[in-house]
């Protein structure tokens, strides 16, 4: 069964002039006059490099199959990742270039997605958050209890990142692996 532009949905993944392309985000519209069509953003898979398109509605479009799989991160060799599938105990090796900067959050035992198209690594994607130790930063003020003001702290990845005044090194914290935001303080 051939698949059109109406078929486009968010995570779906489209080949277009020889390109992989993830779909980010589309909306369907229905204008008043003229044809409807599907506005979508897009990204390239290898690059990364992120683009408006826009397809007419019912246009036939070369969708791929992906296979997502959940891998545990082992260890770094050399200029790759190493992860491991926890099922069939394979270990998969991950060219550090789809890592990128997800680097910085990545630590030993970390379950993460990992897309495949033909046996291949096309992305991995770490979860929204994850909980890091805080092996550096500046002694807060005593009685500063407000969210006031931030202070930069080294977590046990090496990844910098701004802290509430009170946090103390040795404390565990909830870091946002999208933004490198802090989302709170963990027990």
């Amino acid at each position: 069964m051939a698949q059109t532009s109406n078929d486009i949905k968010n995570g779906s993944v489209l080949n277009l002039e020889g390109k992989l392309w993830k779909v980010i985000k589309f909306q369907h519209v229905k204008p008043g006059k003229g044809p409807a069509f599907v506005r979508t953003t897009i990204q390239e898979v290898l690059s990364g490099k992120i683009v408006d398109k826009t397809f007419n509605a019912g246009v036939k479009l070369d969708f791929e199959t992906v296979d997502n799989r959940t891998l545990q991160y082992s260890y770094r060799d050399g200029d790759n990742f190493v992860f491991m599938d926890m099922q069939t105990y394979d270990q998969v090796f991950i060219p550090e270039s789809l890592v990128g900067e997800q680097e910085k959050f990545l630590l030993e035992g970390t379950d993460c997605i990992v897309s495949f198209h033909d046996g291949n690594p096309l992305s991995v994607e770490l979860p929204a958050s994850v909980i890091l130790t805080v092996s550096h930063t500046e002694p807060g003020l005593q009685g500063n209890r407000s969210s006031a003001g931030t202070k930069p702290a080294t977590v046990e990845t090496g990844a910098e990142v701004q802290v509430p005044l009170f946090i103390s090194e040795g404390e565990k914290v909830k870091i946002d692996t999208r933004d490198g935001s802090y989302l709170g303080r963990e027990n």
